[in-house]
């Protein structure tokens, strides 16, 4: 039967913070008309306005993408009066131009800016963490068996854990919705409460069993 030879056990963990490389905005858009498909991005006046105007910007048309259409009938039969509601995802690049796109999109009558989902090279910053954990813990092994007498011979096992750690985004949705309203103008809104880069910490954990030479 074979017994566990003589170990000893590492534990080590790496944290880093990482930026976010591009961001998804999710935007409703309030239509006076239905139009389904992806005709709606030409023909739902409201919606065409908000694509045109991001591409006047700069925004590259396949950036925007329509998710959905919910109707809104009062009747309950679909009319020509009929209205409808036009969830929209626009994805950015360019995280320096989230300020002005914003701004556009707060400009646009009956938009509104639901959320921000924030994306981040995490791929790349966990196989970083794992191997410099695996450094950390290998330089503790070899303290730890220095002042113990004995001899590094081997990994006897080996555990990594990852997990991230995001803060809360704060923004305040409803001061993006129809900033034209009423007749206020845009530059009479209040700030956003919101942020335009966002980061989150990647933590990678390993705990090594080491085998060593006889104690």
């Amino acid at each position: 039967m074979d017994t566990k030879p003589d170990t000893i056990k590492i534990s080590a963990l790496h944290r880093e913070e990482i930026f976010a490389s591009h961001a998804n905005l999710f935007v409703t858009v309030k239509g006076s008309s239905v139009v389904s498909g992806n005709e709606a991005m030409k023909k739902a006046k409201e919606v065409s306005g908000l694509v045109e105007a991001l591409t006047r910007f700069g925004l590259s048309p396949e950036a925007v993408q329509l998710l959905g259409v919910h109707l809104e009938t009062s009747s309950g039969t679909l009319l020509k009066s009929s209205s409808a509601t036009y969830r929209l995802r626009i994805r950015v690049e360019k995280l320096d131009q989230l300020a002005e796109l914003l701004d556009i999109i707060g400009s646009q009558k009956n938009t509104t800016l639901e959320r921000i989902e924030w994306k981040y090279p995490e791929e790349v910053a966990r196989e970083r963490g794992l191997e410099a954990a695996i450094a950390k813990g290998k330089i503790k092994a070899e303290k730890v068996a220095a002042a113990m007498g004995v001899k590094l011979l081997g990994v006897y096992d080996f555990v990594e854990n990852a997990f991230d750690e995001e803060r809360p985004v704060p923004f305040q949705a409803q001061a993006m919705m129809m900033r034209k309203a009423g007749g206020i103008e845009a530059a009479d809104e209040p700030s956003l409460d919101m942020d335009i880069q966002h980061s989150k910490t990647i933590q990678v954990n390993v705990e090594i069993w080491y085998r060593v030479s006889s104690f």
